[in-house]
């Protein structure tokens, strides 16, 4: 059986000393095998985005273990973690003075191995993947709408052809149009390339149209996971808030619909 892409282990993060301590994650487990898009869900505060930064390699758990691929997260940083990890941020955070393709090519760029004109033909073509137009190639970001922002940092964020891929919040910011879009566009490039996605997110639609499964952070830890329709079963004061709401409900009917065609 291929080793799993994401194995977090006994996880423990604690921020602060003595009184001032504050304790995140306590004995958190999670399992991500190739292929897969995994939702991460939960409160305010329950440190969904600090785990992001534990697998991308940026803070160090207390106590416990995240591998990436086979290896430390934290051995990530000392040999480009663009190359292995791809990332999606909240509102794009793309760099002001630099045009879309300059953005796009910026990791590539930096390992200053390839000659320009190979940065920017590698440039060119994600460009295009992500549905943008060589056109839009000198434009900067100010003069972008939303969606267009998300669609180059996604190009960004796959500049090196990382094997995972992970998303912060990536429908946050758009319209119903919008949002439904670039989950086509992202599942449509899953299917396509074939990566593995951990996904930040509070959108019910976006969570019930790209899932394969949802993990629910609470309590400190994973207190649930599988697919979203299992997931709600689970008996928990989040779920039936999160899920079991009248939003919840809402986008849960469409979800559940299609899982009942034959």
């Amino acid at each position: 059986m291929p080793a799993p892409i994401v194995e977090v282990r006994d996880l423990a993060t604690v921020f602060g000393k003595g009184r001032d301590a504050f304790t995140v994650h306590q004995g958190l487990q999670l399992t991500v095998n190739a292929g897969e898009i995994v939702s991460l869900v939960g409160g305010s505060g329950t440190g969904k985005t600090v785990l992001l930064r534990h697998i991308l390699g940026l803070t160090e758990p207390t106590a416990g273990s995240v591998t990436v691929l086979g290896r430390p997260a934290t051995a990530l940083g000392g040999e480009g973690a663009s190359s292995r990890v791809g990332m999606l941020f909240q509102h794009g955070a793309l760099f002001s003075a630099f045009s879309v393709l300059q953005n796009i090519a910026f990791a590539l760029d930096e390992l200053g191995t390839l000659p320009r004109e190979v940065v920017r033909a590698a440039a060119m073509v994600k460009l295009r993947l992500v549905g943008l137009a060589a056109e839009h190639a000198t434009r900067m970001p100010a003069d972008l709408s939303g969606g267009m922002i998300k669609r180059v940092a996604l190009a960004r964020a796959l500049i090196m052809d990382p094997p995972l891929l992970l998303l912060d919040e990536p429908t946050a910011g758009l319209d119903p149009n919008g949002s439904d879009e670039f989950c086509t566009l992202l599942r449509d490039l899953h299917a396509q390339l074939g990566f593995t996605v951990i996904m930040v997110t509070h959108d019910l639609d976006t969570l019930y149209a790209l899932s394969t499964r949802v993990a629910v952070l609470a309590d400190r830890r994973v207190i649930v996971e599988g697919t979203p329709q299992d997931v709600v079963r689970y008996k928990h004061p989040f779920i039936d808030h999160f899920f079991l709401g009248e939003r919840g409900r809402r986008a849960l009917a469409p979800a559940r619909q299609l899982s009942q065609e034959p």
